[in-house]
């Protein structure tokens, strides 16, 4: 008996289902389900799905193969949603001809130095800046948190653990920039890092380091003994 997908479980609706279980978790049809939106009267986007990888062996490169005219054949996909489905199977056999991008690994405080330097070493305002990383140190994702004047930025704690957890990241470096040229930790440079060293413990993502950068030169907290 047909149900539409409106009407099944929270958990069991395939982009319900891809953010609170992860893409990994969906079937071959449920991603291809999310793909075209809808089904037809008499059938889920899911099972109609189904029905098209079962013309196709169950084999995604199989599928890819498959003209817009041979999707179209299928009761429920219009041109629009055969289009949909080649494109994400082209950009699939792209991605896979590609060469993997080689992360950055993050063995010292000038490694850090020489991906930031060019960021921000030479503003004439404050930007603060994470580097998120994972169990090998190797940098997963770099984000800018927040841009301020001449003397400051403003720093929210609950985005920069709520992006460490997106990234499945196990720990961060903070790096900010002094337009000034100095080279010194402020009072509220040091406040910042103990509150955010703090709260990383207690989620279990370490704070790894705490890197000021200049135009010529940079201070570690690390390398300074202050962690």
């Amino acid at each position: 008996m047909y149900t539409p997908i409106n009407q099944w479980a929270e958990d069991d609706r395939p982009r319900e289902k891809f953010l609170l279980k992860g893409k990994s978790s969906l079937s071959d049809s449920e991603l291809l389900a999310i793909l075209i939106g809808s089904g037809s009267r008499n059938e889920s986007a899911v099972q109609l799905c189904q029905r098209i990888l079962f013309s196709a062996n169950n084999n995604l490169n199989q599928l890819g193969k498959l003209s817009i005219q041979q999707l179209t054949e299928f009761k429920g996909i219009g041109e629009a949603k055969a289009i949909s489905i080649a494109a994400a199977l082209e950009l699939g056999r792209r991605r896979r001809s590609e060469d993997v991008v080689e992360l950055n690994k993050i063995t010292s405080s000038k490694a850090v130095f020489e991906i930031m330097q060019p960021i921000i070493g030479e503003l004439a305002h404050e930007e603060f800046w994470v580097l998120y990383l994972n169990n090998s140190n190797k940098v997963l994702h770099k984000a800018q948190l927040s841009k301020g004047g001449m003397t400051g930025t403003v720093v929210d704690t609950r985005i920069i653990f709520k992006t460490a957890l997106e990234c499945n990241a196990t720990s961060l470096i903070l790096t900010h920039n002094h337009p000034s040229g100095k080279l010194m930790a402020s009072e509220q440079d040091l406040y910042i890092t103990k509150k955010l060293k703090l709260a990383g413990e207690q989620m279990e993502i370490l704070i790894i380091d705490h890197i000021i950068i200049t135009e010529t030169g940079f201070y570690s907290f690390q390398d300074e003994g202050i962690f």
